[in-house]
């Protein structure tokens, strides 16, 4: 797993971040940001169905863009409770060292 490419999360984080500080009628960021916690919650959970469909039925391309999607909806609802990836990447570290 190259380092560049899970650091994009980082600067994806950033990206929603900055939408959701100054939305864009364009933005669909935004735009879901606005529609409610309810509405990005249920976005995610649509998500994690249909990954979890894709890698029972499809091609690993398809695994890949549900896995993004759901990854995108993922860091969207983390903003929107004021929550960072760095958080659960902390929980989960504690987690696998035994102390959680």
């Amino acid at each position: 797993m190259a380092n560049k490419d899970i650091a994009f999360l980082s600067d994806l984080e950033d990206i929603i971040h900055e939408r959701l500080k100054n939305p864009s009628s364009e933005s669909y960021t935004a735009q879901l940001a606005k529609a409610g916690t309810k509405r990005i919650a249920q976005k995610l959970g649509e998500e994690g169905v249909e990954l979890a469909l894709a890698a029972a039925a499809g091609s690993q391309d398809e695994v890949i863009d549900e896995a993004a999607d759901l990854m995108y909806h993922l860091l969207v609802l983390l903003a929107d409770q004021e929550l960072t990836l760095g958080a659960v990447s902390r929980r989960l570290k504690t987690r696998h060292s035994g102390q959680g």
